[in-house]
């Protein structure tokens, strides 16, 4: 008999989202739905998901087995968010206003705004001060559904800085109950010191950023945000060639605001995923679906800009590309934790089917940080990391959109958040 320590019981849908990863084409409207069915987990794992006979035939609940009674809600695999800008200072609310006015992301950043507003209040803002405010951001996440988040960083530009910034989401991981994969993007913007000297701080990263986020084991991922006024395409492979050298693997903020030629660097260089794509060619859609490389697509970001394009969602999945969903949670183009939002501006915006929108919010947003065979999908063997929201079918998720559904969280097994609400932390590693 399958011995379980936590059992979800008669659940009006659960969504396995099961299958091989990522899901392509057609396979992306496929969610393993499950009417009234039972999951079990034992020390942290996914021990059975099916009927209630199943359940009954093969499932021994073990002494003190917490039981949670779904009848009146639906069963998700935990969200993964594969972008995010979690650790920052400061605020950027008055360019919002900005842009009000009529004032593009580009015209704000030569008039001292964007990403170097964000630098200057990250280098004034203290260790202690910068935990602080990414733990209450990880926190929304929590209750938002979000079990796995990326993290980057790039809003230090100076090697203790940045390593200062790693240092935060490592320790977040190893405190919160949300686990974080890491991202070095030392390569987000050039910093005021260096803005005429680029070649230097592009050496800067090669020679020393790097080797030190290596030497401390802060981060997993090496991402460079490849567009017209940040770095060209040459110096992006400059610096994720000299990251894969010592073991990095590649991300790349491509295409964004322009063709920059991004999504075929990503290819080229076999990166993880390449992200945005707002401006993707032809051919790098054809290539980014050859080479098995996630479009990490980003429609908060999009909405928030108030921008009339998205990037081409329906073109990629019906060549074969990977197509995952992430907030972008940043201080200046995305304010917002939700990837349930983001699922529901993913249908709304981008014309994605709400099937192709979860799949492509836990499975696929798992292959993008190369978590998939743990967590993404409610299979035997897997992370128990479930979201139960109270609705009455998985299409509410997005057709009453707006207002979180989350009603419970299952990370590793044990309920992280209760009717909304974070469970005490001093339980957790």
């Amino acid at each position: 008999m399958i011995k379980a320590d936590l059992v979800i019981k008669n659940a009006r849908q659960v969504l396995t989202c099961r299958g091989e990863a990522p899901k392509l084409r057609e396979q992306m409207m496929e969610i393993g739905l499950i009417t009234q069915g039972w999951v079990a987990s034992g020390r942290g794992k996914i021990t059975y998901v099916g009927d209630e006979k199943g359940y009954r035939a093969k499932v021994t609940p073990e002494e003190g087995c917490q039981v949670i009674d779904a009848s009146e809600a639906v069963v998700l695999p935990g969200l993964v968010d594969s972008h995010t800008h979690l650790v920052f200072g400061g605020s950027r609310e008055g360019e919002f206003v900005q842009r009000l006015w009529g004032m593009s992301y580009q015209e704000i950043a030569q008039s001292g705004g964007g990403i170097l507003s964000t630098v200057r209040a990250t280098r004034a803002a203290s260790y202690e001060e910068l935990l602080r405010d990414a733990r209450r951001r990880l926190d929304r996440m929590l209750r938002l559904g979000t079990t796995t988040c990326e993290a980057k960083s790039g809003y230090g530009l100076t090697v203790d800085d940045e390593l200062k910034l790693l240092r935060i989401s490592r320790e977040l991981h190893q405190s919160h109950p949300a686990d974080i994969v890491n991202t070095f993007l030392g390569a987000h913007t050039f910093p005021p010191e260096y803005i005429s000297r680029k070649e230097e701080y592009v050496d800067l990263i090669i020679s020393e950023f790097i080797p030190r986020v290596k030497e401390e084991g802060l981060a997993e991922f090496c991402d460079v945000f490849c567009e017209e006024g940040a770095f060209s395409v040459e110096q992006s492979r400059a610096i994720l060639e000299s990251a894969a050298q010592l073991g990095f693997k590649l991300k790349l903020h491509a295409d964004q605001l322009t063709h920059s030629g991004g999504a075929e660097l990503a290819a080229e260089l076999g990166a993880i995923s390449a992200d945005h794509l707002d401006y993707i060619s032809d051919r790098g859609v054809e290539l980014l679906a050859e080479k098995g490389v996630a479009a990490v697509l980003l429609p908060g970001s999009n909405f928030f800009l108030r921008l009339k394009r998205y990037p081409p969602a329906r073109r990629m999945i019906e060549a074969g590309v990977p197509v995952t969903l992430a907030t972008d949670f940043n201080p200046g183009t995305a304010m917002n934790e939700s990837m349930p939002l983001t699922i529901a501006l993913a249908c709304l915006e981008m014309g994605l089917f709400p099937e192709e929108a979860i799949n492509a919010a836990t499975i696929n947003s798992a292959y993008a940080v190369e978590l998939h065979k743990s967590v993404g999908s409610i299979e035997v063997g897997k992370k128990a990391d479930f979201i139960i929201c109270s609705i009455p079918n998985y299409l509410h998720l997005i057709y009453h959109w707006g207002i979180n559904h989350v009603h419970t969280v299952v990370k590793d097994g044990k309920i992280v958040v209760r009717e909304g609400k974070i469970v005490n932390q001093s339980s957790f590693p």
